[in-house]
């Protein structure tokens, strides 16, 4: 009867001369890292810059109340007092409102171009890690085919 052929030594040879490159993961890791640092570093530039507004905002209010509760002489001093009061305080939620709207668009805007800039980096690695394997894979099958037909 005709013996099947065994496959376990040629499978053995194939897999141990199939590289497995880990450069590849490593690279990605640190563009990650690299990316992850950039998104940092613009979300918290962020974070203070409207903290600051918000503390301005605070004080302005806090200058203007005070200027609200002073004694007046007579009644219609504190209707114009609060009159003053509530269209200071209009004005500049207004201005502190846009300027909240400038560190959200600048924030959009800077976030847009790392994602965009990632995608690139990302791109071009998985090019050279596929060009990469697709070599070493091609170097390990010819070289399993000829260690089969010796």
């Amino acid at each position: 009867m005709a013996k099947s052929p065994d496959f376990t030594k040629t499978m053995q040879d194939m897999m141990a001369n199939f590289p497995v490159d880990t450069s590849s993961m490593q690279d990605a890791f640190k563009t990650q890292s690299a990316l992850n640092e950039k998104m940092a570093k613009v979300a918290l530039s962020a974070a203070e810059r409207s903290t600051e507004i918000s503390a301005q905002w605070a004080k302005d209010t806090i200058a203007r109340v005070g200027e609200l509760t002073t004694k007046k002489d007579d009644a219609s001093a504190y209707a114009k007092a609060f009159t003053d009061f509530a269209s200071a305080s209009a004005e500049t939620a207004s201005e502190h409102m846009s300027a909240f709207a400038e560190v959200a668009k600048k924030l959009q805007m800077e976030t847009v171009d790392l994602m965009m800039a990632a995608g690139k980096d990302i791109a071009d690695d998985a090019q050279k890690s596929a060009e990469k394997a697709t070599q070493q894979a091609q170097a390990a099958v010819k070289k399993a085919t000829t260690a089969t037909k010796s």
